[in-house]
């Protein structure tokens, strides 16, 4: 239990980090929650491509495995959020 809370606090701050620095370099408030949909689609298409369908791999995962994921979902939500906050109150990053 205390490393999937561990593990769902890195994720959001690591997802939370590297939007907020790929949002100040490429000026697109929502690119990591775009580039989060792009790395949920490819481990989707890895994951059908093994035995079985979609649905039974998908089905053989628990909330512990889901909470990571949905941590590192918040922090790509956040840094969106903090980059729109910053350049609606008249901040300029590069």
């Amino acid at each position: 239990m205390v490393q999937m809370i561990i593990a769902t606090v890195l994720m959001l701050v690591l997802f939370f980090g590297l939007g907020f620095i790929l949002n100040m370099l490429m000026k697109t408030t929502w690119f990591p929650i775009y580039a989060y949909v792009a790395l949920v689609i490819g481990l989707i298409v890895y994951w059908s491509v093994g035995t079985g369908t979609f649905l039974s791999n998908l089905s053989e995962f628990t909330y512990v495995d889901y909470t990571p994921g949905v941590g590192g979902l918040i922090g790509a939500v956040l840094s969106g959020t903090a980059i729109k906050a910053l350049r609606q109150r008249g901040f300029k990053m590069f």
